[in-house]
């Protein structure tokens, strides 16, 4: 029987973890790259001897796969793209093609904000438990990957609404759905509706033995909601009303978590992430590990001692009473705007990089509110001080981390709080959020 030819496309964490699998399920397998292969990377595609190529894509032997698994980072409206759905070839995503060959539980999270968060608490939680699990999606190691090497019962994944466009016959036992808000237009024609239609995908193929849990103080999310067919048991999670079902609220400073009329409490004061978005990551994350049974004790322990993830809202360091913030992972306007909301004194606000077409209105409030100064970082800034040169009095260019925060600590008063939450990508001065970050922490610790 002649061998089904598997073109992975993009050959990052996601595509080789793809490569892995499909080698294991004997495809005779081949990666394409456009741009230059990490040698991370390359060392494990020789090591499995896998055939690939970097720096361009061989179009013929492409055009004869029988599927594509194609990195989420690729747009679709790229000739090649074009050429293969033209011919007829089904285009998948990593996840989808892991789906097929594990029977572990899943519990996928979505949302424009907090996925991180909450996928790093629900799996903290079930590791804690004791459970078989692994994290992976736009987090950690590729989840193909771990289903080639080491498979486990288990699985919280983190998915982007570019992961799920390639998501058909995969299905999340849990699935939640944090928040809508615009994020990546310029891959959806512009059109809010398509990027929400896309996060609705978390609930395909989903069957009334499965869970939707969903903030229901989210007016996108309502909407969307009575459009969608959903089969699924929901669970709504709100900090403004009091949900007379099963789900989670707010009642005398205490989330309350009801499932199955077993209310499960903890004051606000307990829990280890504080400020309203991440009130709203804890209750999803509750919810769902009371769905799959997670002790009481382990949930509140957890929920108490959880470190919040790497370049989101992370304490870099505290310096003659100026304290130190990296929230690089904030790479758009709502993001920037959970950030501002949840500090506590005075911001001097390092912001900027490659800006999508953000909408700063929305900041203008806290901005007015609580920043004392703006720090851009980045190529170009216009847009930021056209937003906000008439609320802040001091707002200076820079284009490097340690610039920066250089600039930034020197107008820092003190008692005051630096907070590098860009609202905007990274591309312009960094390879990636995680890079950016990574500089400002070095630059701080060089202080």
């Amino acid at each position: 029987m002649k061998k089904r030819n598997i073109v992975v496309l993009g050959a990052g964490e996601s595509g080789v973890g793809a490569a892995i699998l499909a080698q294991k399920q004997g495809f005779d397998v081949f990666v394409s790259d456009n741009g230059k292969i990490n040698n991370k990377y390359k060392n494990v595609l020789s090591h499995y001897k896998i055939d690939f190529e970097e720096e361009t894509h061989s179009i013929e032997r492409i055009l004869n796969a029988n599927e594509i698994i194609k990195s989420p980072g690729i747009p679709d409206i790229i000739p090649l793209i074009l050429a293969i759905r033209k011919k007829g070839i089904s285009i998948i995503s990593e996840i989808e093609f892991a789906g097929r060959y594990t029977d572990a539980f899943i519990v996928g999270i979505t949302g424009s904000n907090g996925k991180t968060t909450t996928a790093s608490l629900i799996y903290h939680i079930l590791k804690r438990e004791g459970k078989k699990v692994g994290l992976a999606g736009n987090i950690g190691q590729s989840f193909a990957k771990q289903v080639a090497e080491n498979d486990h019962e288990y699985y919280v994944l983190e998915l982007s609404s570019f992961q799920m466009d390639g998501m058909f016959q995969f299905k999340a036992g849990i699935a939640i759905l944090l928040n809508i808000t615009p994020d990546h237009l310029d891959r959806y024609d512009n059109s809010f509706e398509n990027y929400a239609d896309s996060k609705f995908r978390i609930i395909q193929n989903q069957t009334n033995n499965d869970a939707f849990i969903f903030c229901q103080d989210d007016e996108v999310i309502k909407q969307k909601i009575i459009e969608h067919k959903i089969n699924a048991k929901t669970y709504p999670f709100s900090i403004k009303t009091i949900i007379e079902k099963e789900g989670a609220f707010i009642k005398n400073n205490n989330i309350e978590i009801n499932i199955n009329s077993n209310i499960f409490t903890m004051t606000l004061e307990e829990l280890a992430l504080q400020g309203k978005h991440n009130t709203y990551n804890t209750m999803a994350a509750g919810i769902a590990s009371k769905l799959i049974g997670v002790r009481k004790e382990t949930i509140k322990k957890c929920l108490t001692d959880f470190q919040n993830v790497e370049h989101r809202l992370e304490f870099v360091a505290s310096i003659s009473n100026v304290e130190f913030i990296n929230d690089s992972k904030a790479t758009n306007v709502n993001s920037t705007w959970y950030a501002l909301e949840s500090m506590q004194s005075k911001v001097i606000w390092i912001a900027g990089g490659a800006d999508k077409g953000n909408d700063y209105n929305v900041l203008k409030d806290l901005v007015k509110e609580k920043v004392e100064a703006i720090i851009c970082l980045g190529t170009n800034n216009t847009e930021l001080h056209k937003a906000f040169g008439g609320l802040v009095e001091t707002i200076v260019d820079t284009n490097s981390a340690a610039d920066a925060v250089n600039a930034a600590y020197s107008m820092a008063n003190n008692g005051d709080i630096v907070l590098l939450s860009p609202a905007c990508a990274s591309f312009d001065l960094f390879d990636n959020y995680e890079e950016r970050g990574m500089k400002f922490k070095d630059a701080v610790n060089s202080l």
